[in-house]
């Protein structure tokens, strides 16, 4: 949101209400120099291994950070945190969590040293008021957020938080949750959401785990309706994926993959020019369709 929007939006708030929002603003303004507004980003993530291996996939999340501007900070949200509750990583100096198993040694031996910042983490949970939101000193960065960003930010240099996603709620209160993330679009900070938009380990073709541009009938199908409501701004229908029909209820078996996607489409205002990447099946059961908003 704008910041003429947002002022805007004070008048009609009760008095008390809108000083404490004005309050946040400027806390942001504080923390953060006023920058020209960051894009947002889904980032299909696949494999753990995309973070060793050279392929096409890897190519393209390169390719997006080389035509946006280097970002003060990143916020990201991963399919791999889920808690009960939100809860941001507020630590200096995040761990790199390998939250996998069955994987080469070299996986295992990747760190990704990027900066926490307590300040956004601070800045975040009070943008994010009147939802609870805790400051964790224990997670760090798994591998839905270092397997990605260290094909954008290789030097980690750039600080790097994670937001959780709290299990307990709907798709319709992470997409509104998003929203009041909107500001700190025009501080600099990058945020990602990072998952896949197919996802259903269950049916995967282990026998064809490299087979590139390969989806089954029902994930080529969900893909493109997910793809057609992304280009024609229906965020009603990608937000009640549940009533999308049996090939979306195969591509999302389970939320935590897709609710990243909800929480970039959010913060896509009306003009904001939307592009896909990457987006090519793999496995018959996965797709690494990614989206680039503004």
């Amino acid at each position: 949101m704008e910041r003429k929007h947002f002022l805007k939006l004070l008048a009609a708030l009760p008095l008390s209400v809108a000083a404490m929002k004005l309050h946040e603003l400027q806390q942001i303004t504080s923390t953060f120099s006023p920058s020209v507004k960051m894009p947002v980003l889904f980032l299909g993530h696949g494999s753990p291994m995309n973070a060793i291996e050279e392929n096409e996939f890897v190519t393209g999340f390169r390719n997006v950070a080389r035509n946006i501007p280097k970002p003060q900070a990143i916020l990201c949200i991963s399919a791999h945190w889920e808690t009960p509750g939100t809860f941001v990583t507020a630590m200096q100096h995040p761990q790199t969590i390998h939250d996998f198993g069955g994987f080469p040694k070299a996986l295992f031996d990747v760190q990704y040293p990027a900066p926490g910042s307590p300040e956004l983490a601070r800045e975040t949970q009070a943008l994010l008021n009147p939802t609870e939101v805790g400051l964790d000193e224990k997670w760090g960065l798994d591998h839905g957020a270092w397997s990605v960003i260290k094909h954008l930010y290789p030097a980690a240099d750039v600080p790097v938080i994670q937001m959780s996603l709290d299990y307990r709620q709907t798709p319709q209160y992470h997409y509104d949750l998003a929203k009041q993330l909107s500001a700190l679009r025009s501080k600099g900070i990058l945020i990602i959401g990072s998952g896949n938009m197919v996802h259903n380990l269950g049916l995967v073709d282990w026998q064809n785990l490299n087979k590139v541009d390969y989806a089954y009938e029902w994930a080529a199908e969900a893909n493109e309706k997910m793809k057609k409501f992304l280009n024609t701004n229906d965020h009603k229908s990608l937000i009640n994926f549940r009533s999308q029909g049996k090939s979306f209820d195969l591509a999302i078996p389970t939320p935590e993959h897709y609710l990243p996607l909800l929480y970039t489409i959010a913060l896509k205002e009306e003009k904001e020019e939307l592009a896909l990447f990457n987006d090519k099946a793999i496995a018959g059961a996965l797709t690494m369709t990614s989206v680039r908003i503004g």
